[in-house]
């Protein structure tokens, strides 16, 4: 009898295991590459919330029953104090020298008398207060300390590139690469001492930019520490990630909701997201609940030194709380690894869930929650790593459960440069231009808006469930958030939509043309609108005779900078085959060529370049050149060719015949020949001129999809039977060079098999990185397929590309 119980709970406790959903990170807040929230690894309470970028923006949540604290959300930020203050904490100077000194320069008997003194940080950028050009840096600071606290020690350290830190003459760490910001590193106990103390410091670029900045400081003793609750569950939906918790003999239920319903346009611009509170009773007492809620200002900064001001109100029933930078340096930066720090972050509760507000520290903050004592002020101005605090009482709670809500929004004022103008959000285009207005409008539609949202998930999962199956359905709902995210909605000064991304942990440019080509799946299946917005802007660019050359741009600019292409290398048959493919998708899904017709004359200069230099490329970039660059590369054939035959088709819609006849012939001989050329016994080749390779040729998937019978079912056939004997334990690697991949590509490349089987094959080791990886980031498009280790790029756009399947079920296609 005892055994048999045993096994029963350990079935109970494999199918609770089984239920909840994984990821590599979680989606709490999705709107734009700016306003996005992550829950990085397993456990909503296990770390701090973090932006996409991997820097700290904390939501922190905790719940009082009956007096006892657990926290479900997040946790706390470290505080620290400065002992030996790097440069962002206060001006110093150091020792330093370009030269290689003597042996034993790290020591503290070491005399740098002769090294010359001045300001940190050192390097090669704006940022620099010390010009730093060689190849080496060697760098010394003596400090003197009167008193060693017991209190843990950690390095504070800014590098680019390789390092080696000594402290009192002993390495304390060593790396070869470079970061984008501080890093914290734990001294060992002993190292420091009283008295004389030296940092010593060399650093050695290898590429790129140069940096160094310096400092040491201890973790606050004060520091409030609140148990964590049980997570026993959490699920990913499409708009929604829900969480579950045991706190006490009280369940909690803590869901996260971005609206990012497709077919509303204006909602899907709108910067707002719930978080929606449900609590009971799990025996038969009633038992006391509050909820605290804190949001950092490090959702409004760039780093978190940076001063910011917050205030506290109500307004429209609302109680609302506010907080920004003080400087405002509104588009004033650009770049890749960048937060925003102008505009401003709101918290707002409905008036009617007695709320209790107010602005102080995190730290401050918990001691207040728990000690039930809490600051009175309605603004603290010019201050440093503030939390907007709330407190909702949910009073006597039963087996019936109670169910509140908050809202969290992002005004940034202006969104983005466009060829000279700073564009507003599409919200303040009509009606108020108050954002606490939008916040009342949201407030309104929460109870319709959750129902829609949750008919909408299921619909979603549903439908890829019926084209791809489970596996194939989980990827698919994991990536939709993610990949609206990296973009934001706007109007052109002429009318036009733009939907315009920004290439995430690439380079940081915007309006990529091949991260557009990846992604618009997801776009051609939900709203073929938002397609054209990431389309217009590329248009303008060529039409406006502001880009003069015969192919597509690269990109628009660096965001959120959108004032012309800033890539320093061309993609010419990429982006001129990618533009006209996914016009012809757009004709495809609206029954009708108009919006070709509108761009005819530009999209037939770059055809016309595809005839003479798309069948056999020359040496020049593609998507896919992380491995170098190829020339006579037949996956880059293969889409001139598909490009060429596409706008023959959207000739023919437009009654163009003569066009039509021309390219189309053109395209089937360019098929006739490419087959001939890459013929490579049971597979075709990586390039013409390089027999025994492969590739992955994902273009010809718009073979199939537009339907325009340019290659033969049976090449699709035998370039599929010759992937699936080249399987990794994780994916399909991208092409023969390398056993890395890209997940987008392999989704691609699946929906060229013609049986489900098959299908599933290139499924499952892709949904396997998903849910395995070590690499606990927002999914990666870019990773190994042997270890399942991310190799690059993260939180981007060309997620939505998972939704091939989906799409050409949509579209009937077998």
């Amino acid at each position: 009898m005892r055994k048999l119980s045993l096994a029963a709970l350990c079935l109970f406790f494999n199918l609770i295991v089984k239920a909840q959903d994984k990821a590599p990170a979680y989606p709490l807040i999705t709107h734009d590459a700016y306003f996005s929230i992550w829950s990085f690894g397993d456990g909503l309470n296990q770390s701090v919330t973090k932006h996409w970028t991997g820097r700290e923006q904390s939501l922190l949540g905790i719940i009082k029953v009956d007096g006892k604290f657990y926290r479900f959300l997040g946790e706390e930020s470290k505080t620290f104090t400065e002992i030996l203050p790097a440069a962002d904490a206060s001006k110093y100077q150091a020792s330093y020298s370009f030269d290689k000194p003597e042996a034993g320069w790290e020591n503290n008997s070491y005399n740098d008398n002769a090294w010359k003194r001045a300001d940190a940080p050192f390097g090669d950028d704006n940022s620099a207060k010390t010009k730093w050009n060689s190849d080496d840096l060697y760098f010394r600071r003596t400090f003197n300390l009167t008193h060693v606290s017991a209190a843990k020690k950690y390095l504070k350290l800014n590098h680019d590139d390789n390092v080696i830190v000594y402290l009192n003459g002993k390495v304390i760490y060593k790396k070869n690469g470079w970061v984008s910001d501080y890093i914290y590193l734990p001294i060992e106990d002993g190292i420091l001492k009283t008295g004389k103390n030296v940092l010593a410091i060399h650093c050695k670029n290898t590429a790129g930019g140069r940096h160094l900045d310096a400092g040491i400081v201890e973790e606050d003793a004060d520091h409030v520490k609140i148990p964590p609750a049980t997570q026993t569950n959490v699920s990913i939906e499409a708009t929604t990630t829900k969480y579950t918790f045991n706190c006490g003999s009280v369940e909690l239920q803590v869901s996260f909701t971005s609206p990012l319903l497709l077919n509303d346009i204006k909602l899907t611009a709108r910067p707002i997201s719930y978080i929606n509170y449900t609590v009971k009773s799990t025996d038969t007492r009633a038992h006391s609940v509050d909820l605290f809620f804190g949001a950092s200002s490090s959702l409004a900064v760039n780093t978190p030194n940076q001063s910011v001001s917050a205030w506290k109100s109500s307004k429209n029933n609302l109680s609302i709380l506010k907080t920004g930078t003080v400087e405002q340096p509104v588009l004033k930066k650009r770049g890749d690894d960048l937060r925003i720090d102008w505009g401003y972050l709101y918290v707002a509760v409905p008036a009617r869930f007695n709320a209790t507000q107010f602005i102080a520290t995190q730290n401050e903050s918990l001691k207040s929650f728990v000690g039930s004592r809490y600051p009175t002020p309605t603004q603290v101005l010019n201050s440093k790593n503030l939390n907007l605090s709330s407190i909702i009482p949910f009073g006597s709670v039963s087996s019936t459960p109670v169910d509140k809500y908050m809202m969290l929004g992002y005004d940034d004022l202006k969104s983005v440069e466009y060829f000279g103008e700073k564009l507003q959000p599409v919200w303040r285009l009509s009606g108020s231009q108050q954002f606490e207005d939008q916040l009342a409008e949201a407030n309104a539609q929460y109870p319709s808006l959750k129902t829609s949202c949750a008919t909408f998930d299921a619909q979603l999962y549903a439908d890829a469930e019926k084209a791809g199956g489970k596996e194939y359905a989980d990827m698919c709902k994991l990536a939709y958030r993610q990949a609206i995210a990296a973009h934001k909605i706007l109007y052109a000064p002429n009318g036009d939509i733009l939907f315009l991304s920004k290439e995430n942990f690439s380079n940081g440019s915007i309006n990529t043309v091949d991260v557009t080509y990846p992604s618009a799946p997801q776009f051609l299946v939900y709203n073929p609108e938002l397609l054209k917005g990431m389309l217009n802007g590329i248009f303008y660019y060529s039409e406006s005779g502001k880009w003069k050359k015969p192919f597509a741009a690269h990109d628009l600019g660096t965001y959120p900078l959108a004032n012309g292409q800033t890539y320093g290398e061309d993609m010419p048959v990429e982006e001129a085959g990618n533009m006209i493919i996914l016009t012809a998708a757009i004709a495809r899904a609206e029954g009708n060529a108009k919006y070709a017709a509108k761009h005819w004359e530009v999209m037939s200069v770059w055809a016309n370049y595809l005839l003479r230099e798309g069948f056999d490329p020359a040496n020049q970039l593609c998507t896919d050149d992380f491995a170098g660059h190829l020339a006579r590369n037949s996956n880059l054939s293969v889409k001139a060719i598909v490009a060429l035959g596409a706008y023959a088709q959207m000739a023919q819609l437009l009654g163009k015949a003569d066009v039509a006849a021309k390219y189309r012939t053109a395209a089937l001989q360019m098929a006739q020949n490419w087959m001939k050329l890459a013929d490579d016994g049971d597979h075709y080749a990586l390039t013409f001129n390089n027999k025994n390779t492969w590739s992955q040729k994902y273009n010809l998937v718009w073979d199939k999809l537009l339907k325009l019978d340019l290659f033969p079912k049976a090449l699709y056939k035998k370039e599929i039977n010759f992937y699936l004997t080249k399987q990794k334990d994780f994916g399909l690697p991208l092409d023969s060079r390398r056993t890395y991949t890209k997940s987008d590509w392999i989704m691609w490349t699946a929906t060229l098999a013609d049986n489900d089987a098959d299908f599933q094959k290139f499924v499952t080791p892709i949904y396997r990185f998903a849910t395995e990886t070590e690499s606990k980031v927002p999914l990666s498009d870019w990773h190994e397929t042997t270890n399942g280790k991310m190799t690059g790029f993260q939180a981007r756009s060309v997620v939505g590309g998972y939704f091939i399947k989906m799409l050409a079920d949509k579209w009937n296609i077998k």
